[in-house]
């Protein structure tokens, strides 16, 4: 029977590096760090503000073209890490859009490979009108 223990603490701690190291790297534009964070497939989705990448080479032409910098985040309301076993790892955060009184939201969705280790193989990033937190 496959173990779906909920926030297994080594398991988070392991997913809480890898989206900091994904968040750095998207302030420096290190192309190489956001694609070893994505699974290589045509299956792997990421939709973002004015854009749709289907499959991990769409997603790679839209991060060349983006340039660097602090981007849409200007301060974290919340960030929900939920992982289900030791391969299974979800990441959820809302925050301040940089300059507009908007909520953003970004979600990421990683399994472990065996051969590759953890992947994102899912992600989601949009803005919300409504109550702000702040």
């Amino acid at each position: 029977m496959t173990d779906l223990t909920p926030n297994l603490p080594e398991i988070v701690a392991e997913i809480s590096a890898l989206f900091e190291r994904y968040e750095q790297a998207l302030i420096d534009k290190n192309v190489n760090v956001l694609d070893a964070s994505f699974w290589n497939s045509p299956h792997t989705i990421r939709y973002a503000l004015g854009e749709n990448g289907y499959g991990f080479d769409e997603i790679h032409r839209h991060r060349l073209a983006r340039p660097p910098g602090p981007g849409l985040k200007e301060k974290r309301i919340r960030l929900e890490i939920l992982t289900l076993g030791r391969d299974l790892a979800t990441v959820n955060l809302e925050f301040k859009v940089r300059g507009r009184e908007i909520i953003g939201r970004q979600s990421q969705t990683w399994v472990r490979f065996p051969d590759l280790g953890w992947k994102v193989v899912s992600a989601h990033v949009s803005t919300m009108e409504g109550p702000r937190p702040w």
